[in-house]
């Protein structure tokens, strides 16, 4: 390797983050945190990534969008029959990983995962750009296709048999992680870094401790 890894580095000078300051609610703290992102003005904040797990424990990560989030958990919409949507079919868990790197920002979400409705999956579905809703019906997401060409000769095709409206497929859905475990991690000088994690105590309870950076 030509380049010396050991001289990427960053000091992060940010503000602290005090136990007194946080909110009680841990969804009220993510909204805080990703509203400042959305104001700041970072690209794509609502990108994270999503781990899962195979039954036999081997894991994958991508990046995915964060399509809406409430006391119930954080949503993502995919196809079911994609590797990570197998992957949550046999094993519904999941850890999303925020990174806001102008502001030295992260937050890790763990909990379980269920689909969501499919009258939120249609609303949703409806939203979307004409072009976005064509996509979906050109080949099972994560499958070998021969060429770009034959996807874009099946996306004209879709779009011929869908000229206005294009109705969802029934395996491409969303998906809500119900957070278990949610930790808030602030970038500090000298790699003290601030580190708060909010843990579920029943329903609607949770315990908020400092971690060591």
């Amino acid at each position: 390797m030509s380049r010396d890894l050991s001289d990427l580095r960053r000091d992060y000078r940010q503000l602290p983050l005090r136990e007194q300051d946080m909110c009680a609610d841990p969804f009220e703290q993510f909204r805080q945190w990703f509203d400042a992102a959305v104001d700041y003005g970072i690209e794509i904040p609502n990108a994270m990534v999503l781990a899962t797990a195979t039954p036999d424990g081997a894991p994958g990560a991508r990046y995915v969008l964060l399509k809406d989030f409430d006391d119930g958990g954080f949503v993502f919409y995919t196809h079911s029959i994609s590797a990570k949507g197998r992957q949550l079919e046999a094993n519904p868990r999941a850890a999303l990983v925020f990174y806001w790197q102008p502001l030295h920002r992260q937050v890790r979400i763990e909990g379980t995962v269920t689909p969501v409705s499919a009258q939120e999956a249609d609303a949703y579905f409806a939203s979307r750009p004409y072009g976005s809703r064509v996509s979906v019906w050109v080949a099972p997401q994560s499958s070998v296709v021969a060429s770009r060409e034959a996807m874009e000769t099946r996306f004209e095709e879709i779009s011929r048999q869908y000229p206005d409206e294009v109705p969802r497929p029934g395996t491409w859905t969303g998906y809500r992680v119900a957070p278990e475990r949610i930790e808030f991690w602030q970038g500090r000088e000298d790699r003290m870094h601030d580190r708060m994690l909010y843990t579920r105590q029943g329903a609607s309870a949770w315990r908020m401790e400092r971690l060591a950076p």
